[in-house]
């Protein structure tokens, strides 16, 4: 069984043929596809979505991408939205949520301690609700780390990790897994592939944060950015499978094992 982690399948770029993208993804055996919302103007259509189809489960946070435009009454708002998901088996954690320290206007001061702000309100909500979070680590993992070595009973997945290999170890003794997808595929990422390739398998899990980060095999010279899509994480755990010497089984048994380890309420997903 292949699980994609990590996957806006809401966004406007699937809405031509959402129904058709979820049926490719279900023929490449990929039978659970975690779907984070990133603002409150998200949350219900994350959660429709997420039921609407066998495998569909949702996560509920505010990206720090949309935190420039976030309020206070936003995080009122997520709180009443967990309270009301938790006899919801489809909602899985609390994200997509962190620090973005990569995008010029959210690196400014002001925006940086809202961030911050924001990204603390929402661990302590995962805290009190005993959830694991969906993490954006972009040029901040430090400082994702020094507030989630305050709060370490969380855990959870640090998506789309490229970091160190002393901050990859950092992160998973607080307890995650670390998302690999589609910039692992690419033979000029040499330290995203290092990491695929040397830590132990029990802390990977697979992702393919579709509709962006498409493969190398999509990217085309001078075309503007393909589309990503589910199905893709079929063939990047093929590239797992490749970079650390063992089968495309082991591969797909060994990081679904870990996604559930990860989001313990995905196992009650799968089979509603």
């Amino acid at each position: 069984m292949l699980i994609d982690t990590h996957c806006h399948l809401d966004a406007r770029e699937f809405d031509a043929d959402r129904d058709a993208v979820i049926e490719r993804a279900r023929k490449q055996a990929v039978h659970a596809i975690v779907i984070p919302a990133v603002a409150r103007s998200n949350f219900e259509a994350v959660r429709a979505l997420a039921c609407s189809f066998q495998g569909g489960s949702y996560a509920l946070g505010i990206h720090p991408i949309s935190v420039p435009d976030a309020k206070e009454s936003d995080l009122v708002e997520l709180e009443r939205r967990i309270e009301r998901s938790l006899s919801d088996h489809r909602f899985v954690a609390i994200g997509e949520i962190g620090l973005d320290f990569f995008i010029p206007a959210l690196k400014e001061t002001g925006m940086r301690v809202k961030q911050e702000a924001f990204y603390v309100a929402q661990l302590d909500l995962a805290l009190r609700y005993d959830l694991p979070v969906l993490l954006h680590v972009r040029r901040s993992q430090d400082l994702l780390l020094k507030h989630l070595r305050r709060r370490p009973k969380i855990g959870g997945i640090a998506h789309a990790f490229n970091g160190s290999f002393q901050q990859a170890g950092q992160f998973i003794e607080q307890g995650f897994t670390l998302g690999f997808g589609g910039a692992m595929t690419f033979t000029r990422a040499l330290q995203i592939r290092r990491l695929a390739e040397q830590l132990p398998l029990d802390t990977l899990v697979l992702e393919t944060d579709a509709p962006d980060i498409p493969p190398e095999w999509l990217v085309k010279p001078g075309a503007a950015a393909p589309r990503n899509e589910p199905f893709e994480v079929a063939r990047i755990a093929d590239v797992l499978a490749g970079l650390r010497q063992t089968t495309t089984e082991d591969i797909t048994a060994a990081t679904a094992a870990n996604a559930l380890r990860s989001l313990p309420r995905l196992a009650d997903a799968l089979i509603r």
